[in-house]
């Protein structure tokens, strides 16, 4: 786990970039920013007002020396970003007024920030809720190009391991999209083979998961995964994907030999996507739980800009993890 962390804090220092927390008020927050910037990977702005992200670093003994610290009540950005902000929601009958209320949001002015340029990605969830930290991306970043869906993925790095890649693995979706069609399944995993690639370091040789190898049992879920397979190789002919694939039979090289003949990925899959968010989350608890494998997220993935979300019981160290894999997200 360190070892891959280290890895990606040094790529983010390679290519600093800024790092909005719109959280700032938050002790978990104050702290995590001296952590970044003391380990020096990322730029920190920290959105809220200054005496009282002042008052919390002083009463936790922490020096914010180097972190940007805008108040979105009093910024001179204001006017500029509630102009952006009118001009992308107007069609929904958002008026000029309302945007200069909502710029206020410290949610929204992250957003806002990232998609102006002033920002490289946001890092939220330690006070607020999912919905409330995606809702602002979703309504100004929005999704990349050719991406309909926002999906999140966890590296699993499982000890003692002779699969995958060594150990590692990066599992989809297992916290966001409850039951993903055949085309969105498809983006899952395009996305997520970049996470494998950019963020875990490994190549990778996607396995779409199912109860059915190859035809093995004729029914609509299996069937998903076969056409969300064809989807992925027509929109990325040269990614390594195959399915529908059981989970042995993707990464145990014994079973992928008989169940797969001729598969390049069956036997030898480290990227696993599953059909549906029971059997992700299940799964990845269950690696976690029994493997003792550490599980690094979850990352997000599919917006323009990168944007993470927390667990509200997320500790300091989660929250410097998320900003160095946010930095390098934003790097790509």
């Amino acid at each position: 786990m360190s070892e891959l962390l280290t890895q990606i804090k040094n790529k983010a220092s390679q290519q600093k970039k800024m790092i909005a927390l719109p959280e700032a008020t938050e002790p978990r927050m104050v702290k995590a920013t001296q952590q970044i910037l003391q380990e020096g990977f990322a730029d920190i702005t920290l959105i809220g007002d200054q005496d009282e992200i002042e008052k919390v670093a002083n009463n936790e003994g922490v020096d914010l020396s180097g972190a940007e610290i805008l108040n979105p009540k009093e910024t001179d950005k204001n006017d500029d970003y509630a102009e952006k902000l009118f001009e992308l929601r107007q069609h929904k009958g958002i008026t000029m007024e309302d945007a200069q209320k909502i710029v206020e949001d410290p949610l929204y002015f992250a957003a806002l920030m990232v998609k102006a340029g002033d920002a490289d990605g946001y890092v939220g969830g330690a006070v607020n809720t999912t919905g409330d930290t995606f809702r602002p991306a979703l309504q100004i970043i929005k999704t990349a190009p050719g991406i309909s869906v926002v999906s999140s993925s966890f590296i699993m790095l499982v000890p003692d391991c002779e699969y995958g890649d060594n150990g590692v693995f990066v599992f989809s979706d297992c916290a966001l999209n409850p039951n993903p069609d055949k085309n969105q399944m498809a983006e899952i995993a395009i996305t997520t083979a970049e996470t494998a690639k950019n963020l875990a370091g490994i190549d990778p040789k996607v396995g779409m998961l199912s109860f059915s190898t190859k035809g093995s049992a004729d029914h609509e879920l299996a069937q998903k995964v076969v056409e969300a397979t064809k989807i992925a190789k027509d929109k990325e002919p040269d990614m390594m994907i195959d399915g529908e694939l059981q989970l042995d039979a993707a990464i145990m090289p014994s079973v992928g030999e008989k169940k797969a003949p001729g598969s390049e990925v069956a036997g030898n899959a480290n990227t696993l996507i599953f059909p549906d968010l029971q059997s992700g989350n299940i799964g990845y608890k269950l690696v976690q739980r029994l493997a003792g494998a550490r599980a690094v997220g979850p990352v997000t993935q599919g917006f323009a800009m990168p944007v993470n979300d927390l667990s509200r019981g997320c500790s300091v160290q989660d929250i410097v993890d998320i900003a160095a894999i946010t930095s390098v997200q934003a790097q790509g």
